[in-house]
């Protein structure tokens, strides 16, 4: 009987796995904590970056970095709480560059306030940043990834808080949000899937950020905190790299719809 297992050249079929050569990248919130080892790896594995956000300065200082190390890169100005900004940033991307292979989102804000005391304001931002602006970058690199034929890389960058509450902070809306994506995910998953399309989120724990120099410098916490995570520390922002890649990669091309958890075991043992 004729085996049905595909004869594979694994040298041939297995080396550039992971490889990135002439993909176009496009990162908003590039030029944070996170986004900043996200936009390094994604260069180091051969893709051309454009690194977009509010902050010119900031990008370009990036850019500056990345271009002295002998990677192509970018720098767009993005105000992620407007569309028109999203899709007219998005089309210039896919204009100059040819197409978006790959989108990872990198954005996202928090605003802590007690339930007791949460206000429409800081409510509204946050879903605007992280959920609203997730839906609508995503819709404008999937029009020209659509269009292409080419197949294509969609990544958002969530937390563990999109599974898990916070005990005796007030993260009503940034929890929220983040779950919000998990579905979100999922819906453009099977949307973007007959196009070639994966779409995928990786959700660290707490990572060494400017983001949460708050809660770092506050020891009962930061204790607590280390006491919960059963590797025993908090993420450093390469170790959000890794996932991230993979999910933009070759080597996850049958993966679509997933979230994965870069947490240090939490989400396994509660």
């Amino acid at each position: 009987m004729e085996s049905i297992t595909p004869v594979i050249d694994f040298t041939a079929e297995l080396s550039d796995l992971f490889s990135m050569r002439d993909k176009v990248a496009f990162v908003p919130g590039g030029y944070g904590g996170i986004g900043e080892a996200v936009a390094w790896g994604l260069a180091i594995c051969g893709a051309k970056v454009v690194v977009g956000g509010r902050d010119p300065a900031k990008a370009e200082r990036l850019v500056d970095g990345l271009r002295s190390a002998g990677h192509d890169a970018a720098g767009r100005v993005l105000d992620v709480s407007s569309l028109d900004s999203i899709r007219h940033v998005v089309d210039d991307v896919a204009d100059e560059h040819g197409g978006i292979d790959i989108l990872v989102n990198c954005v996202g804000i928090q605003r802590e306030e007690p339930l007791l005391e949460v206000t429409e304001d800081a409510f509204d931002e946050v879903y605007q940043v992280n959920l609203k602006a997730a839906m609508f970058l995503a819709q404008a690199v999937a029009k020209h990834q659509v269009a292409a034929n080419k197949g294509g890389r969609q990544v958002h960058l969530l937390s563990v808080r999109a599974q898990l509450g916070l005990r005796n902070r007030g993260y009503s809306a940034y929890c929220s949000t983040k779950g919000g994506m998990v579905m979100l995910i999922k819906q453009h998953a099977m949307e973007l899937a007959p196009s070639g399309i994966t779409v995928n989120g990786v959700a660290p724990t707490f990572v060494y950020t400017e983001m949460i120099r708050h809660v770092m410098e506050n020891p009962e916490f930061r204790a607590q905190l280390l006491e919960r995570i059963p590797l025993g520390r908090i993420a450093d922002p390469k170790d959000v790299v890794g996932p991230v890649l993979f999910f933009c990669s070759d080597a996850a091309g049958f993966v679509t719809g997933q979230t994965l958890y870069v947490d240090g075991g939490i989400t396994a043992s509660q």
